[in-house]
């Protein structure tokens, strides 16, 4: 089977209140592709942020004394540090630079995924203006997942995805942050090798393979790319939901 990821092109800087799945199935039918069954819509977190309106103007924003004390620490803008404190459930690290948090939403990532980059400064000042994750991005996905099956008819898998940094390893990579007809994990446990062996112990992270993969042809920087479209993912479709890649506390080495 050969997997494919297709770059949707032409997609428009994106506002709050735009409707996603309208625009991505009409970018992807101008490229030359038609959705089917089974397709796999994969969308960069900042585009589905900005849809969702997620923009913060720091100018708004009034540090707490901890946002202030942890700024010294990080060296960051305290409003800055406030926002990342109200999107995180605690920090777990704190560095010149650097400030690791556990997320509302389960994970643990750097800055609470709140990012400069890329954030239209259409606005005013664009150092002034910071993109928050989406608020629930399993539902986001599960919307976007509907928009395009009342538009074309097709059932298709939806993930977002953002890049995060690694405990044990230097540099960022795409993982999934949103699920909706996409299998977050593929247990193969029970299963042989090419040798006969039966599997124990491997359980496949199949989202954040696919979303480390779609990473590479969306580009970090100013690509222009923030969705592609894969076919011939080689595990099966099911529900699933971000919760199921979350490694729980009494099972996570790092903390």
């Amino acid at each position: 089977m050969t997997l494919i990821i297709e770059p949707i092109r032409g997609i428009p800087i994106i506002g709050p209140g735009d409707v996603l799945g309208e625009i991505l199935s009409t970018r992807a039918a101008d490229s030359g592709w038609s959705f089917d069954d089974g397709d796999i819509l994969v969308l960069a977190q900042k585009i589905v942020s900005k849809a969702e309106g997620r923009l913060v103007n720091l100018c708004d924003v009034v540090p707490s004394q901890q946002a202030l004390e942890y700024a010294g620490h990080t060296e960051k803008d305290p409003r800055f540090i406030e926002l990342v404190l109200r999107e995180s459930q605690s920090v777990l690290r704190v560095r010149p630079g650097t400030i690791i948090v556990e997320h509302k939403l389960g994970f643990i990532c750097a800055n609470a995924g709140i990012d400069h980059s890329n954030v239209n400064g259409a606005w005013g000042n664009a150092e002034d203006w910071v993109l928050l994750l989406p608020e629930d991005p399993d539902r986001s996905a599960r919307n976007i997942q509907a928009e395009i099956l009342e538009i074309t008819g097709k059932k298709i898998g939806v993930m977002i995805i953002d890049s995060h940094g690694r405990a044990w390893r230097s540099g960022t990579v795409g993982v999934s942050i949103g699920l909706a007809g996409v299998p977050g994990l593929v247990d193969m446990r029970g299963k042989t090798d090419m040798f006969g062996y039966q599997l124990r112990v491997t359980i496949i992270a199949a989202a954040d393979e696919l979303a480390a993969g779609a990473s590479l042809v969306m580009g970090q920087a100013n690509e222009k790319i923030p969705a592609v479209v894969v076919r011939g993912f080689p595990y099966l479709l099911r529900e699933s939901s971000l919760a199921e890649v979350i490694r729980p506390k009494e099972l996570d080495l790092f903390r």
